[in-house]
């Protein structure tokens, strides 16, 4: 089996914050996430159930109708790309 040619990408962490007072509890960010990353508490509040399984889609925060979700590249990754270091 021929190994690809391509360089392997690190995966970038990411950080999912959900702002309380925005959101209405609707559920449009669980459903569409691909990797099951949120999931709802008992209140119906999404929660970042799964943070290392993240592929930094932004489906949730695209969908969701009361811009009460963000996705950001978390810092440590952000530091290491500019000290070089190919982790």
């Amino acid at each position: 089996m021929k190994k690809s040619s391509f360089p392997q990408r690190k995966k970038e962490k990411y950080q999912i914050e959900i702002f309380e007072d925005w959101c209405k509890r609707c559920g449009i960010c669980v459903e569409f996430c691909p990797k099951s990353v949120l999931a709802r508490d008992d209140t119906g509040l999404p929660v970042v159930k799964n943070p290392d399984a993240c592929i930094g889609c932004r489906l949730c925060e695209i969908r969701c109708p009361d811009f009460a979700i963000e996705v950001k590249i978390k810092e440590e990754s952000v530091d290491r790309k500019r000290k070089g270091d190919p982790d």
